[in-house]
């Protein structure tokens, strides 16, 4: 779907008049300096509004808030889902996509986006005692402090194992303190257009003020399907860690995908071609997953769940929204 109602057609061309005078008087406008296609601004439309629609952003799926499409599956298995036809840029299913919701460790996908572009994957890191500290319930890495791994590697931990070690370790490395890190993750939640975002870690722990909407999720993951070594990374099904530790002795991991579509758990809808995405589960979100897929037209599909009530539910749920909506 690609309509919206005429309220918001009225406020987005309002918009688009505040953004031409900007430019007119200045060479930029500071409101849109580098935002790309804010779904603020970014919803569209078609027919007589289409110039709108091309100047915030023809690349994405758009719709209203209005839900549709839930008669037809068992939704209430989840609190939130959708899915989006990437190749025809159209949401054909929305459950609460727009709804305020805490990602857990969904929010390691923005933390490899940022890593993969802008870091040498060769680098080397030192893993500190302060990345080491994890509850005794949390996804790790069984990484050691002093461990010296690569930031390849640490990313395949994070995104594979869903290691809340290495996310720290990558955020340390990229910006010395998880808190400087998440600086830098909202900055680009807002540059993605993912405006009803904030994140205060780089692994989606338990923590206030820390949130996003399966939407904004949709924009942040569809720019990182959008770099090779992010798909390859989270179509990997297992990955052998090689890293030297704190006694200069090398260290040898397996880390194993927990996508249950990847590892064989669970059946691969009909007719998908499931190439990755990011697992998510903690108390507060339920069980969550953000896929990437193609279907039989070798189109690129996109489908999240939120809230899931138990594993099994999730992925039911997630074959029964594929099959419906993404074929």
């Amino acid at each position: 779907m690609r309509c919206i109602n005429k309220k918001r057609i009225k406020y987005l061309s309002l918009l688009v008049t505040v953004s031409i005078s900007c430019t007119g008087i200045l060479s930029s406008c500071a409101w849109f300096d580098k935002k790309e296609d804010s779904y603020n601004i970014a919803l569209s439309s078609v027919g007589s509004n289409s110039k709108i629609n091309n100047f915030l952003g023809e690349d994405l799926c758009v719709t209203d808030e209005v839900n549709f499409g839930l008669e037809k599956v068992s939704s209430d298995s989840a609190e939130e889902a959708g899915v989006f036809n990437v190749s025809k840029k159209e949401v054909t299913y929305n459950q609460n996509i727009y709804k305020k919701l805490y990602p857990a460790s969904t929010t390691k996908i923005l933390t490899a986006y940022i890593i993969l572009k802008n870091s040498n994957l060769n680098d080397v890191t030192t893993v500190s005692e302060n990345a080491v500290k994890q509850g005794g319930d949390s996804s790790v890495c069984h990484l050691k402090a002093g461990d010296k791994v690569s930031i390849k590697t640490l990313l395949h931990g994070m995104m594979l194992e869903s290691g809340n070690d290495a996310a720290i370790a990558l955020a340390e490395y990229y910006s010395n303190s998880t808190t400087d890190f998440a600086k830098v993750m909202n900055k680009y939640a807002m540059k993605l257009g993912a405006t009803h975002t904030h994140f205060v870690n780089p692994n989606g722990l338990p923590a206030d003020n820390h949130y996003t909407t399966l939407y904004d999720m949709y924009l942040i993951f569809n720019a990182a399907i959008k770099l090779p070594e992010f798909k390859e990374i989270v179509s990997t099904k297992e990955y052998v860690a090689s890293y030297i530790n704190s006694s200069s002795k090398e260290v040898s991991q397996t880390w194993k995908n927990t996508n249950a579509y990847l590892k064989g758990t669970y059946p691969v809808p009909d007719g998908f071609n499931i190439i990755g995405g990011k697992t998510g589960t903690t108390n507060a979100a339920g069980h969550c997953l953000v896929l990437y897929s193609k279907n039989a037209r070798n189109e690129d599909i996109i489908s999240i769940v939120y809230g899931g009530k138990t594993k099994p539910d999730l992925y039911k749920f997630m074959t029964q929204i594929l099959t419906e909506f993404g074929k």
